[in-house]
């Protein structure tokens, strides 16, 4: 039978005395992906990376403390990049791919800036770069993200733009094809893990380590996939930056929110697949 985002098997590796929940599945050069906001391996939409597995190896992992790996968030997230590259030495893997989504996407940032050698391309997904940005977080993104449990009608402003029925109708399909293998009691739902992901979330705004000035000199391909109207990291914020990546591509889709891939699941793996072939 073949291996797919719906049957792929949950290992566990050690890394830092704990134990990473992770799968892998699909043929081709390593792709992690770094989740969001709240995310487990079961909140990726199982379209999307199974168009991605039939040109890549998907791997896909829990963060320390999050779903169903042990542990504990960290603060920082330099602290929570670095799981990627601990856990691509588990695997035996030099260099490889990486993909973030929201938080995922500022984890994966840092991921590329410390492994230089290690990160062949950067897919960032409904993100926003490190420093600080002009454009905030609307109010209504903590109104849904915030809530203990998000249903459906959460989902619509969450990752898709509601004014939009064709959105909308897309964000019923993606609804469907999540709940078909995730247990939502593995979701974070507390305050106090909220909070860890927001301290992270800073740490990359306050840009210490002058990540946002690397992509001057940066020299590995990264492409940013956003929709016309995140209300989490704002497409508009990535514009100020563009002129002095000359290695970043930039892709927005109309009538789209902060989970572009999750409305566009096919037609964003195919830029992607395209991007990395």
């Amino acid at each position: 039978m073949k291996t797919t985002a719906l049957n792929a098997e949950t290992q566990f590796a050690e890394i830092n005395n704990n134990k990473i929940a992770y799968r892998q599945f699909g043929n081709g050069a390593p792709l992690f992906f770094v989740n969001r906001f709240r995310g487990i391996m079961d909140t990726w939409d199982p379209l999307f990376l199974d168009s991605l597995a039939e040109k890549n190896t998907v791997i896909l992992f829990d963060y320390p403390g999050i779903g169903s790996s042990e542990g504990e968030l960290p603060l920082n997230i330099v602290e929570v990049a670095s799981t990627v590259p601990a856990l691509a030495d588990h695997l035996g893997i030099d260099k490889f791919n990486v993909l973030g989504w929201s938080y995922g996407g500022l984890v994966a940032q840092a991921v590329t800036f410390q492994n230089q050698d290690r990160v062949l391309n950067t897919i960032l997904i409904g993100t926003n770069p490190p420093g600080e940005n002009e454009i905030p977080i609307e109010q209504v993104f903590f109104d849904h993200a915030l809530k203990p449990i998000n249903d459906l009608e959460d989902e619509y402003y969450l990752f898709f733009e509601p004014s939009s029925e064709k959105s909308r109708q897309a964000a019923r399909e993606f609804h469907e094809r999540i709940g078909q293998r995730l247990e939502r009691s593995l979701i974070p739902s507390t305050m106090e893990v909220f909070q860890r992901y927001i301290a992270g979330s800073g740490t990359m705004r306050e840009d210490k380590l002058n990540f946002r000035d690397g992509y001057k000199t940066l020299k590995s391909p990264v492409l940013v996939i956003s929709g016309d109207h995140d209300i989490s990291f704002a497409t508009e914020n990535w514009f100020p930056l563009l002129k002095n990546a000359p290695t970043m591509q930039h892709i927005i889709l109309n009538d789209a929110g902060h989970g572009p891939q999750h409305q566009h699941p096919e037609l964003t793996a195919g830029y992607i697949n395209l991007f990395l072939g």
